[in-house]
Order: structure tokens, then C-alpha cells, then sequence
């Protein structure tokens, strides 16, 4: 049986289990931990990872009230394992399933799955690519709201593939949800080295224990991302709990991650002022995707490369926000921004960009003043069709971007205004595709792929970043509309965009105490506590996401 079948019987297996309470957000986590025990069996490594007597062997023996018992001191013993990253993984893990019956259904139904193909068991890898199928599932599920801000893995596949992740590099992802940057670069580097059999044995365990590291708020997310890279070979540093930490990125957590060559991420959404800032930056502020982008610029090793996915504000925000652009422009060559179509992520009317940048230039890898000159802007948003449920984002959507990026991972490929043409652009009344306007002459303020200096950033946009020039044309046919959740999603992110920062203008007025009554109102209104914050950070995704009154 084909992974795709199994995703799809695994995920089946578990709509019992509403009846007994257990809830969508649910399923992923009760899946894991059996899938674990079930892997650790068909790949032989049980006695590399599983004591005797906590093992699928011994859960499936048992049925009712006792396995039901059983299993749930397993969860507790394996949450103290001598194995570090078993010991993370099960660390305060407990089962949702209050049935027993339900219990002894799924492991039975578990067991008796086709995992053979033919004579062939299944292989890690094969179980890891399993597991990313149940995240993305659970993702695509809207009953659950799990994929609210969940990254496309076709963005994810883009980005790598234009970074260009090299052996022995760090990689990193400071806001890691279930790994699925790393787990990317990961399968790209492996692409090129023929499943790591062409690296020495050093390299090898390179790759393994100190290529890639992360960094997640939510101990549920976290436990998630862990099997997921456990799944892939990806180890870690057992002294710290495996290949993803445990902590706060804006915090004396983030300070303690390696300096990397490469950063792949997409930092938590929402500007509202955060209380997890504990960490001192050069220039402070309460908008958390700010205080992100100064831990990337200070976690590039001279010479590194970073791929950010980020919403509009962080192009436009002024005061700080215009200070920290300078100060990313001085100190890395930002060569490309992508400017991404609406609808790709599940938390509708966000708008989103991915900023490529290198520190330092190509010449002068230290050099910290003036190292941008030119930024080209790719627009993929103007015109577009959106995408979500009924039109997904696939990975040919971004063939014309990659085409334009060029074959270098830092930009400094030959580049040329133009691109004219995607996959899921909207056209004027009576055309269909670029082919039907051949007879026009192309203009280059019309086409979607340009360059602009930094003088005209600083000059003539006050160093925002928020730049377009494409004519918005009038989509009024049913076909180009955006769908009404969408629609009304970007007036809630409007709302909320401006909410907060009337809270932060309250804040800077000193009118703290007024600031904290109204949000408090709001966090009434729309049933908020402190706990269901929290909670909802713990979606699944490239990155955990943070939604906020």
C-alpha cells in the first residue's frame, strides 16, 4: 500500500474517535505516538530506541480497560526515557482517547494496515514522508483550524530550491512549528548527495546531529517537529533534545542558537505588542516580526543567506520598522522580494511576502554598510487568481519566479526586467494568456519582474519596501472573485492591523493602563483567555503561528 492510501486509512480510522470526544486538533497528536511505536517495529529499531516491554508488540497484545492502562503508563515511562529525543517526544504526552474500546479499534485497525509493499517493509524515510502527509492533512482540514497559517509545502519547495542548501551548512529555523523548512532543505540536500552515500562518514554524521537546528515556542508543535525530523534522519544534538529546541526565539533561547549559514523561516504573524520580548535588540519594539527579522540579520554567519517568509506590515511599518529595514539593507544585499498571492494561507486576507537576502555582499562577506543596491521585486499578487481549497498553490505556480531568480542562491544570476506571463494570472476582458497581447508592445512597467535602486527606496518610498506598479484590473467575473471567507478575512486583518496599533500609539502616549482595559474588552468579546492564545499558537505548519486580539 502506497503512502498516499495509508495517510488516507489512518486519517479514516480516527473519525471514531469524535464520538468519544477526541477532537480534530486531536487526531494528529494521538496518531504520532502510536505511528512512532508502529515505526520503531517495521524498521527494526526498537531496541535501538524503545525499552523492553514499551514496545507495539506489548500494547498490541493487550486489549480494553488494561491496554487502555497500559497505554497510557507507556506514554508516562517513555516521557522519561534515557533516549533524549524519546524523551522529548513523549515528554507530558497524554491520551485524549477516554474509551477503551476506541483504543483497542485503532491499534487493531493500526496492525492490520498493508505496509508492505511486496516483499519490502516500509523504511524511515518512508514513515517520515507518512507523517508530513497526516500534518498536511490535518492542515487541509477546516473543521480543525490547524492549518490556519500553515505554510504551502509548494512555497517551502520554491524557497529551498532557490537557497540551495549545502552539506555541512547550519540550517536553521527559529520558528521551526513541525520542521517542514528543515525537512525540505533536509530532502534537497540528500537529492544531491545520493541519500548522503556520496558525504564521508564525518559529513554524514554532520548531517545528522549539527546541520539543522530549530527553535519552537509550543511543546505540543514542538513534540511534532521532533518525530518529524526523527522520521528523516534528522537527530540532532541529543544534549539539547534533539534537532528542534524547546523555547522563546525573542528570548535568551534565540540568543543561544548557533550562528547558521542558512535561515529558512516564516516568523509568527500579528503585530500586537508581545510580552515573550525579553530580549534586548538594537532597535526594540513590541511588533514580534520585527524583533524576528533582527535575530535572522544577527544569526547569519558573514556570508549567509536567509529566505523570510513575512506579512506586508513588516514592508511598511514606520518609526522602528523603518529603522530596521535601513539596518537590514546595510548590513545584507536584500536582492529579491516576493510579493506572494492571496488565499495561500489558511488565515484568510493575509497578505504575504518572502524577503531573499544575503549578509554581507558577495565580495565582502563582513562588510556592514551599504551592502544593498538594487532590490528586484517579482509581483505574483497583482492580477492573480486566489488560491485556496478549490484552487491550491502548486509548484509550477512559481516556475516564472524561478526562471527570474536565476541559478544563483545569492541572486547574482544575470536578471532582466519582464515576465509578462504566470500560471493563474488574470487577464483584461477578452484575453486568456499573454499569447492573445503578442501583438503589443511590452512595456516594462507592465511586467511583474523589476528592479529598483536603493536610492529610489530611500528617495521615493521613505524605505518602505511596500512597492507596487502593476494597474490593478477589475476582477468582476465570478471566476476571479476571491472567495467570500477571503473577502472577509482581509477586513478582519485590516481590523486587527489597526487595532493594534492604536494599542501600541496607546502604549508609546502612556496611556498604558487604558490600552490594557480596551484589550481586555476585546479578549472578552471574542471569548479569549490567556490559555486559548496559547493553544492556538500550537497549528501545525512551516511555523507556529500566533493569532491575537
Amino acid at each position: 500500500m502506497n503512502n498516499n492510501d495509508l495517510v488516507a486509512k489512518l486519517w479514516k480510522l480516527c473519525d471514531n474517535l469524535r464520538d468519544g470526544g477526541v477532537s480534530y486538533q486531536n487526531y494528529v497528536n494521538e496518531l504520532a505516538s502510536l505511528l512512532f511505536l508502529k515505526m520503531c517495529e517495521e524498521t527494526g529499531q526498537e531496541s535501538e530506541l524503545l525499552p523492553e516491554g514499551l514496545r507495539w508488540k506489548d500494547l498490541k497484545t493487550k486489549i480494553g480497560r488494561e491496554q487502555h492502562q497500559f497505554y497510557r503508563n507507556m506514554l508516562v515511562q517513555l516521557g522519561d526515557d534515557s533516549h533524549a529525543i524519546v524523551r522529548a517526544i513523549f515528554q507530558n504526552v497524554n491520551t485524549t482517547i477516554t474509551q477503551p474500546a476506541q483504543l483497542t479499534e485503532l491499534v487493531s485497525n493500526m496492525d492490520s494496515l498493508g505496509w508492505f509493499e511486496g516483499d519490502k517493509g516500509k523504511s524511515r524515510d518512508d514513515f517520515g514522508d507518512m507523517y508530513e502527509g497526516l500534518l498536511q492533512k490535518n492542515a487541509n482540514e477546516t473543521k480543525s483550524g490547524a492549518g490556519q497559517y500553515f505554510t504551502p509545502r509548494s512555497l517551502i519547495s520554491t524557497i529551498v530550491k532557490l537557497m540551495q542548501p549545502q552539506p555541512r551548512e547550519v540550517i536553521q529555523d527559529p520558528a521551526a512549528g513541525t520542521a517542514g523548512f528543515l525537512i525540505e532543505a533536509d530532502r534537497y540536500i540528500k537529492s544531491h548527495t545520493n541519500d548522503l552515500d556520496d558525504l564521508s562518514e564525518d559529513d554524514q554524521d554532520f548531517q545528522m546531529q549539527r546541520a539543522f537546528v530549530g527553535l519552537e515556542l509550543v511543546p505540543e508543535t514542538r513534540r511534532l517537529a521532533l518525530m518529524n525530523c526523527l522520521l528523516h534522519d534528522i537527530e540532532g544534538d541529543q544534549d539539547k533534545g534533539g534537532a528542534i529546541r524547546l523555547g522563546n526565539t525573542l528570548g535568551s533561547d534565540g540568543e543561544a542558537l548557533p550562528k547558521s549559514n542558512v535561515i529558512l523561516t516564516n516568523p509568527p504573524f500579528g503585530s500586537a505588542a508581545g510580552t515573550n520580548i525579553t530580549r534586548t535588540f538594537v532597535h526594540p519594539t513590541s511588533n514580534k516580526q520585527l524583533c524576528f527579522m533582527q535575530h535572522i540579520v544577527e544569526s547569519l554567519e558573514p556570508g549567509g543567506r536567509a529566505a523570510v517568509v513575512i506579512p506586508d506590515n513588516v514592508l511598511f511599518e514606520g518609526g522602528k520598522g523603518a529603522d530596521i529595514r535601513r539596518d537590514l539593507m546595510d548590513k545584507c544585499r536584500l536582492h529579491t522580494v516576493l510579493r506572494l498571492p492571496t488565499g495561500i494561507f489558511y488565515a484568510a486576507g493575509v497578505k504575504t511576502n518572502v524577503l531573499f537576502f544575503q549578509k554581507g555582499t558577495v565580495k565582502n562577506p563582513e562588510q556592514d554598510k551599504k551592502c544593498t543596491t538594487e532590490t528586484w521585486v517579482f509581483d505574483m499578487r497583482t492580477n492573480m487568481n486566489t488560491f485556496g481549497k478549490r484552487r491550491p498553490l502548486t509548484d509550477k505556480h512559481f516556475d516564472a519566479f524561478i526562471a527570474a531568480y536565476g541559478e544563483d542562491k545569492n541572486g547574482q544570476s544575470p536578471r532582466s526586467e519582464g515576465v509578462w506571463d504566470v500560471m493563474g494570472a488574470i487577464y483584461a476582458e477578452g484575453e486568456t494568456s499573454v499569447e492573445q497581447t503578442s501583438q503589443k508592445a511590452h512595456k516594462v512597467e507592465e511586467a511583474r519582474f523589476r528592479k529598483f535602486s536603493r536610492d529610489y527606496i530611500r528617495d521615493q518610498k521613505g524605505d518602505s519596501l511596500d512597492i507596487s506598479w502593476l494597474k490593478d484590473l477589475e476582477a468582476t467575473s465570478t471566476e476571479n472573485l476571491p472567495e467570500p471567507e477571503v473577502l472577509a478575512g482581509e477586513a478582519m486583518a485590516e481590523l486587527t492591523e489597526a487595532m493594534s496599533e492604536i494599542y501600541q500609539l496607546m502604549q508609546a502616549l502612556g496611556a498604558n493602563d487604558e490600552a490594557e482595559a480596551q484589550k481586555q474588552l476585546l479578549e472578552e468579546a471574542f471569548g479569549l483567555k490567556e490559555q486559548d492564545l496559547d493553544a492556538s499558537n500550537a497549528i501545525l505548519g512551516g511555523t507556529t503561528q500566533e493569532v491575537e486580539a
